[in-house]
C-alpha cells in the first residue's frame, strides 16, 4: 500500500476513541523516502493541540541532541516520526498516561513495511524500546541505552528527552559525553544519503 493511503487510514483511526480524553487525533509524519524513523511514546497535550509532533520542550531537547534544526527535523521525506501510540492518552498523577497498547501492533508493522529506504530507528524512551526490543531490552532503561551498540544497525535506544528526566541526565553524564556524539554522527550520515 502506498504511504499516502496508509497515512490517511492511520489519521482516520478511532480504535482507542473510548479511552482518549480529548478524542482521537492521530499524529504521524512519514514518506516512503525517509531514512530515519523516530519512535517516541505518544503525543502530549501541546502536540495534540498543534498537530506537530515533538512540538514541546522534549522536542527542543531531542533536536538539540541530534543537532537538527526544525526544518531538517520535520522534513518527512528524510525523517519519519511515528510514535508508539498516535493520540494524546491523557494525564495521570505523574505526567502523561502510557500509550494505549493496541496502537503500535495495529499500525507499526504496516508503516515500517511502507518505508523501504529506512536505515535507522531511534527508540525514544521505555515504551518504544519495549515494543521494538522486547526481550532484548536490559533490566533498566539506563542499561539498555548504555548497550545501544548491541541494537545496531537497525535501532538506537535513547532516553526520553522530557524535562521530567533532568535528574537522569545529571546522574548519567556518560550519555551526553559518550553516546550522543556517536548517535549524532550516525543520524547525520543517514541523512546525507537522502540529500
Amino acid at each position: 500500500m502506498r504511504m499516502a493511503a496508509l497515512l490517511q487510514q492511520v489519521r482516520a483511526c478511532t480504535a482507542c476513541a473510548d479511552e482518549l480524553p480529548l478524542g482521537p487525533k492521530p499524529i504521524v509524519r512519514a514518506a516512503e523516502t525517509a531514512h530515519i524513523m523516530i519512535v517516541g511514546q505518544a503525543p502530549g497535550r501541546r502536540v495534540h493541540e498543534t498537530g506537530i509532533p515533538w512540538n514541546d520542550p522534549s522536542g527542543d531537547r531531542l533536536r538539540s541532541w541530534l543537532e537538527l534544526d526544525r526544518t531538517a527535523f520535520y522534513d518527512e521525506s528524510r525523517i519519519a516520526i511515528i510514535p508508539t501510540a498516535f493520540c494524546y492518552p491523557g494525564t495521570g498523577k505523574n505526567g502523561d498516561l502510557p500509550p494505549p497498547p493496541r496502537c503500535a501492533p495495529l499500525w507499526h508493522p504496516r508503516l515500517r513495511e511502507a518505508l523501504p529506504e529506512l536505515k535507522l530507528t531511534l527508540l525514544i524512551g521505555g515504551y518504544a524500546q519495549a515494543y521494538y526490543l522486547a526481550e532484548k531490552r536490559k533490566a533498566t532503561l539506563s542499561q539498555t541505552v548504555q548497550s545501544w551498540q548491541e541494537y545496531l544497525p537497525q535501532f538506537i535506544p535513547l532516553p526520553h528527552p522530557s524535562p521530567r528526566n533532568l535528574a537522569w541526565f545529571k546522574k548519567n553524564g556518560w550519555y551526553e559525553s559518550e553516546v550522543l556524539p556517536q548517535v549524532r554522527r550516525m543520524v547525520h550520515k543517514a541523512l546525507e544519503t537522502t540529500s
